[in-house]
Parts: C-alpha cells; structure tokens; sequence
C-alpha cells in the first residue's frame, strides 16, 4: 500500500450495537440513526457487515455501528460474522449488548457477553421483545447475574428506546470531533469480483466481510479515509447480479441499496474480474452509472491472475472493454490486485484525476470561445429547412460538468451532434473519461424570424 494512504476516521465515540441474529439489533440502530440504512428483515444473517453511521442527538454526538449476529452456527458465514465482531469490538468505546425477552438467556447469549466483556468497555444490556410492561421484571430477573445495568424494551413498540439513548449519552463524553466529510466514492460490481477484498486493501483493516461465496455482502458500508491529505468516504455495496437471479428477497433489498448508493456517491468504481473481462452485466451497470450521470473508474482487480493466465493480458482486457463500453469507450481503467496489494496507488491518483475533472468549471468567456470555434467545424444541424443557430454555451453547477446550448430550434440538436460537441469539449479541456451532458434550450426572442421565414 502506498505510504500516503492512511486511515482517517472518526473521533467521535464508537457505540457497538451486538447480539444474536434476529433479536431486533438492526431495528435499534434504524430508530437510533433515524434511518433505514440497516437492512430489517426477519431472516437471521441479514446483516452480515459493520454499519457505521453518526449520531447527534440530546447534545452528543457518537458513532453508532451494527454488527453481524453473533452465533456458534457451524456455516462458514456465521464464523466470520463471529471473528470480525470480536476483533471489532476491541476498536469501539461502548457495548450495548441486545438479546430476545421471549427466547429467554440462551447459552451463545452467555458467550457474547463473556466475549464483550474481555474489552474491559463498558455495556449496557438490552432485552428486546418485551411487549408488556407488567412482564418486564419477569422475563428480566435471569439477565441480572451479569452484574450490567439492564433495559426491558420493544423496538416494535418504540418502548423503553429512551433509556437506551439516555444510557449512551451518559457514556458519551463531551465534544467529540467531527465526521470527516469527502468526496463519496461507491464500490459497485457483480458478486465475487473482489469488491469487499479491495476496499479491505484499502482501508487496511477487516472492515468487510470476505469470502469466495457471491452475495457475502448485503449492505452498504461506509468508512472515511485519506489519501495525500484529501478525504473521501469509500461505500461497498452489495454485488449487482440480472434481474431474473435475484430470487432471495435479501438480493433484491441489496440490489435497491447498490442502486441509492451509485445516486448518492460522487465517483463509482465499478470493479470487474480481470481474468474474466467486462460482461453485459456490467455493460448494464455502467449504464446506471452514466445515467445518474457519476464519475466512474473502470477497476480491473485480480490482475495478477490476469497477467498469469494471459500473455497479453492488459490489451486483452482494454479490447473488451471498448467492445463492451462502446457507449463509453473513453471510461478509465486501474488494474489491481487486492490479493497482492497491487495497483492501489494508481487507483487513488485516477480517484484524484477523476475528481479534478467532475469539479472543473470552465470560464465562461473560454467555454464561448472553445464554442463558436467547434460548430465552425461541421455542418449546422437542420430543424425542418432551417439551420440551428446557436448562441451560447454556459456551464450549469453539476457536477460531473454539464452545460446549456441555447440555439433557436433546440429541438434540431441531434444525437450525434451532441457527441460530437462533447468530444470537442473532452479533448479542449483535458476532461477524457468524464460523463459529460449537454442540454439544449430555445434562446428567448430566437426563431421567429426564421419561423416568419418559412
């Protein structure tokens, strides 16, 4: 890894919200961050990754992380699930440690706590599903032998929520830094490209679960981090498979969630398998990509498999993506290996350059100049016998850059002209690989004349 990539995150305090699959754990962090970023659904092992999300709220401010349930289940998710809590807990200053009223203690109940409590953090002790008040000291009485403060509650109901909140507050010491904010960049891709393996490269700890299994991912995660002292939030999202795959309802939610992430993120970078090379679903990708008009990088990662298994590997893969992308063909391309550790250098100084170009803004008097030179160059486009004439180009205050034409029969501006403006405008201003759009607006007062004309 590069020396100058190093992990920026938060100073505020770390609230670990931990427990058994199913217990109600996602519940809580969606009512505590006023939010519906964690996955709910009564399925265990829905939430098999580390959410992170700040919180402001009595005069605190903390960060609020829900983690995998915890269980001795024998599949080979639920032991990763368990090794990446227990590792992360030792990162977190507060445990609020949250079972099920109805189930009762149960044995891999004693386990999380004895677990937790080997961190020396101070816990609070939540039972859930507590739906009557009168049955709370009952179904309380047997999670006393802990010697932790205890809390009946029902997230259903938004019961008890209150004392949970005013046990962190407490705990939370007063006038944290704030969230480091940056540039959002979303990790999107098909399942097993090594997303989650790449973003771990990067962030330097085992903040994502990985495995050789497709879908290990269900939620987006966000982590802050820096690189040649500029920030950014990097986001893993769930493996975008085609529609007609998606059959588990866990896939469909992930899906959804992949798809907000890409609209809220300023760079996306859609990661494919090296060896294998972009596929039509990519190419489907990369159109929802274009179409909420976001800075992209192409990321070819498992290249050291690429370079063993192909002599020509790198003009192998550039030659499929200008098959693939042909809608595109000017997409940045990083190839890397998260396996190795390779490539992760280049791929933040492409962020960087990709980043200077979805902020550039072109001064007006250039842009016009740059403007009324090009459309010399080819023939005006035809509304019906008349000739568009244009006025003016101005920048809007999109980002990616985008601009306004104002001509008097907008309406005439073809397809293919506007390719061609944006061709001219990507090599005039250094902004190759950049999704660019242009608008056309009728010109107050244009027209007429030519419309009394004919």
């Amino acid at each position: 890894m590069s020396q100058n990539l190093n992990n920026s995150f938060i100073d505020a305090a770390k609230v670990a919200i931990i427990g058994r699959p199913n217990v109600g754990k996602s519940t809580l962090f969606n009512i505590l961050t006023d939010s519906r970023k964690a996955v709910v659904k009564n399925l265990a092992g829905v939430t098999r990754d580390i959410m992170l999300e700040p919180v402001n709220i009595w005069g605190k401010s903390f960060d609020l992380i829900d983690t995998g349930g915890v269980t001795e289940a024998s599949d080979i998710f639920s032991k990763m699930i368990k090794e990446q809590v227990v590792e992360f807990l030792f990162t977190v200053d507060f445990i609020v440690a949250v079972m099920d009223g109805r189930a009762g203690l149960l044995p891999e109940d004693r386990d999380i706590i004895k677990i937790a409590k080997q961190t020396g953090k101070p816990m609070l002790l939540v039972v859930n599903k507590v739906d009557s008040p009168h049955e709370a000291d009952l179904m309380n009485a047997e999670f006393h032998e802990f010697g932790l403060d205890v809390v009946s509650t029902s997230f259903e109901q938004r019961r008890g929520v209150s004392d949970v909140l005013e046990w962190i507050v407490k705990m939370v010491p007063e006038a944290p830094k704030t969230m480091v904010e940056g540039m959002r960049i979303a990790m999107v891709g098909k399942p097993n490209v090594g997303k989650s393996s790449l973003c771990n490269c990067l962030l330097g700890m085992n903040r994502m679960m990985v495995s050789d299994i497709a879908g290990t991912t269900v939620d987006s995660v966000d982590s802050p981090l820096e690189f040649n002292d500029k920030k950014y939030v990097l986001v893993d999202t769930a493996g975008l498979r085609r529609q007609s795959k998606r059959e588990e309802d866990i896939e469909i939610i992930s899906a959804f969630k992949s798809q907000e992430t890409i609209r809220r993120a300023n760079i996306v970078l859609l990661v494919v398998d090296g060896t294998i090379g972009p596929t039509e679903q990519d190419a489907k990708i990369m159109q929802s990509i274009l179409d909420d008009h976001k800075g992209v990088i192409l990321v070819a990662n498992k290249s050291d498999l690429g370079h063993a298994e192909f002599n020509n590997y790198k003009q192998r893969f550039l030659a499929q993506v200008a098959e693939t992308f042909h809608f595109f063909i000017d997409v940045p391309v990083v190839f890397t290996s998260a396996l190795k550790n390779n490539g992760m250098g280049d791929l933040f100084k492409e962020i960087e350059s990709v980043t200077d170009k979805i902020n550039c803004k072109i001064p007006t008097s250039d842009l016009n100049d740059f403007f009324f030179d090009v459309i010399r160059k080819a023939p005006a486009p035809v509304w019906g016998t008349t000739n568009v004439k244009f006025y003016y180009l101005t920048q809007t205050y999109q980002k990616p850059p985008a601009f306004i034409a104002f001509a008097n029969h907008p309406d005439g501006v073809t397809n293919s002209y506007r390719r061609f403006l944006i061709k001219n405008i990507k090599q005039k201003f250094n902004l190759q690989g950049t999704p660019i759009r242009i608008f056309c607006m009728k010109a107050r007062g244009a027209g007429k004349s030519d419309d009394a004309r004919r």
